[in-house]
């Protein structure tokens, strides 16, 4: 009999802290596709089979829903009125849209000129309260904790331990899609909350014999953002992959356990290589991301290329976001492809189909 599917709460909820009467506030989020790469394992040369979970399909475009549909699902259930988070853009117009769909309020502070058009539209447009700060990521997320302490305000950052419940299932959906956990998981390293979550819903599933084995976790950050390479906090991040443009990763010890346990590593990359990634997921592969989650793609390759990650390898990448999120930084490395404007009639545009060929 054919099921409507409703989310991923309804989903694994034997596998979520749930009950029967649990109000699920839900937009259907999961459930998103795991695209085989066909054309850029070719070009690196080397016989790996590479995996990209796409997030940027959830309802919002981005991961953060997977967390969030947990997180106000469980602050309803607590009876809070108010949401409130700290965001460089997708955390804010998560929050947004599941706070609009319980029908309750918002509050999302953001750094001031830092966060992409679409992600912007996409929160204003969902109603919510924003706060622009003079200052980062990093101080917004403490003067959240702070404000927390003195307003009915229930905070949905991936400190609420409900946002990890939530995006650990995205590890449940790729072992259920596989029918196995992949040799290497590559992930984009922001917050950390995700990385973190993955390895929590990879060791549920080993666990309880789901599946064999639990991948080599491989986290990658902005080299002008990256405190895992610095082993300590950046106090002035700086990326064009605004998603991950944060110092002090609020999930840092769970994402040092999630590479230590499994192995795996952290490494960094310039702006220049993200980008590059980007445009060639959409350039070979048709897959439009947003900058940050390139990051994990030019990760496994370079990995790949040097024998880091050995061939015979399956390796997944998750992409957290989608290219709409951020148009500017696209329009600008398609600079050089601008529309080509000729005379409305059959002559000019055989010519200048041919002139392209």
């Amino acid at each position: 009999m054919h099921k409507h599917y409703t989310g991923l709460i309804e989903r694994y909820k034997d596998r979520l802290p749930v009950s029967a009467t649990t109000r699920i506030i839900s937009l259907n989020e999961g459930n998103t596709p795991m695209i085989q790469l066909q054309n850029i394992p070719r070009m690196l040369g080397k016989d790996v089979d590479i995996y990209v979970k796409f997030e940027g399909l959830n309802p919002t475009g981005s991961f953060k829903d997977r967390g969030m549909t947990m997180a106000v699902t469980k602050a309803v259930e607590a009876g809070s009125q108010a949401i409130i988070c700290a965001s460089t853009g997708n955390t804010s117009a998560s929050a947004a849209a599941y706070a609009a769909r319980a029908g309750i309020k918002a509050f999302v502070l953001i750094p001031d000129g830092k966060i992409a058009l679409g992600k912007l539209a996409q929160t204003l447009m969902y109603n919510a309260t924003i706060i622009q700060i003079n200052g980062n990521f990093d101080q917004g997320m403490e003067l959240v904790k702070e404000v927390a302490n003195h307003a009915p305000v229930t905070i949905v950052n991936s400190i609420n331990p409900f946002r990890l419940e939530g995006q650990k299932t995205a590890a449940f959906e790729i072992v259920d899609d596989l029918g196995f956990a992949p040799d290497y998981h590559c992930l984009p390293v922001g917050n950390a909350g995700n990385i973190s979550a993955y390895w929590k819903g990879y060791k549920e599933y080993a666990t309880d014999r789901v599946c064999g084995n639990r991948p080599v976790m491989c986290g990658y950050q902005a080299a002008g953002a990256a405190p895992f390479i610095a082993g300590h906090p950046i106090e002035n991040p700086e990326t064009l992959a605004t998603a991950i443009r944060i110092g002090n990763p609020q999930s840092w010890d769970f994402a040092w356990a999630a590479q230590q346990e499994s192995g795996g590593w952290f490494d960094k990359f310039t702006d220049a290589e993200i980008l590059v990634a980007q445009k060639m997921l959409s350039q070979y592969e048709g897959v439009f991301c947003e900058p940050a989650s390139a990051t994990s793609l030019a990760g496994a390759m370079q990995d790949i290329q040097s024998g880091k990650i050995p061939e015979g390898s399956k390796i997944v990448c998750t992409l957290t976001g989608n290219g709409i999120k951020d148009p500017e930084i696209a329009m600008q490395q398609c600079a050089e492809s601008k529309p080509v404007t000729i005379d409305a009639d059959l002559d000019s545009v055989k010519r200048a189909i041919l002139d392209s060929l």
